[in-house]
């Protein structure tokens, strides 16, 4: 299997320094360590969101600072903590991300099939300010899944949800991702969870940051 990333000698604002990391293509991938190490701070190294301040990562055996970033991005998609939903039904805010994107939006057998695999069966009619935290944030990665790029970062997906949800929602995920060939890097502070279902785990240590 190859790697699809590998980083070294990489620091962020001199509070962070990373040990050498190898991610391999087609994996799912997990990031622990305790709060402050640098987990979702490397998520965003990954997606470009901000810049080590020293260190170099590879994409594919480029470094990334060659890469054009739109392009870089949309390939790389990272799913945050925090949810962006606006007030409107859910299927407005497929066709609002999509429209982004400037390419047509699945159809919605499609959308509602994206939903069920992030454990949000809900009717696309359904107005968004009605969900919980939890809900929006299943109808918010749906949105990211939909889009099936060929990697998926995910900062605590389940942070809001029961262990029965939890499981559930990471046993379909890494089912498609698999299906897919997607590549996945989940940030998570559950260890049985990325006992059960991690290929690869990276583990950070305890810097400030």
């Amino acid at each position: 299997m190859s790697f699809i990333w590998s980083s070294a000698g990489m620091q962020f604002m001199d509070l962070i320094t990373y040990p050498e990391i190898e991610i391999k293509k087609d994996s799912f991938s997990f990031i622990s360590g305790k709060s402050g190490c640098g987990k979702s701070t490397y998520l965003k190294i990954l997606n470009r969101t901000i810049i080590p301040s020293a260190g170099r990562l590879c994409y594919q055996g480029r470094d990334v600072q060659e890469l054009p970033v739109l392009s870089y991005r949309k390939s790389v998609q990272l799913v945050p903590q925090e949810v962006f939903l606006f007030d409107g039904t859910i299927m407005d805010n497929f066709r609002y991300y999509w429209d982004a994107r400037g390419m047509e939006m699945p159809g919605r057998d499609e959308i509602q099939n994206f939903l069920h695999i992030c454990c949000a069966d809900f009717d696309l009619t359904t107005n968004c300010r009605t969900l919980s935290g939890g809900e929006k944030q299943r109808v918010f990665l749906a949105i990211f899944l939909s889009c099936v790029p060929p990697v998926l970062l995910l900062d605590e997906p389940t942070a809001a949800l029961d262990e029965e949800t939890s499981v559930r929602l990471l046993h379909n995920i890494k089912a498609f991702c698999r299906q897919e060939h997607i590549t996945s890097v989940c940030v998570c502070h559950n260890d049985e969870l990325i006992e059960k279902f991690s290929d690869y785990t990276i583990r950070l240590g305890e810097n400030k940051g």
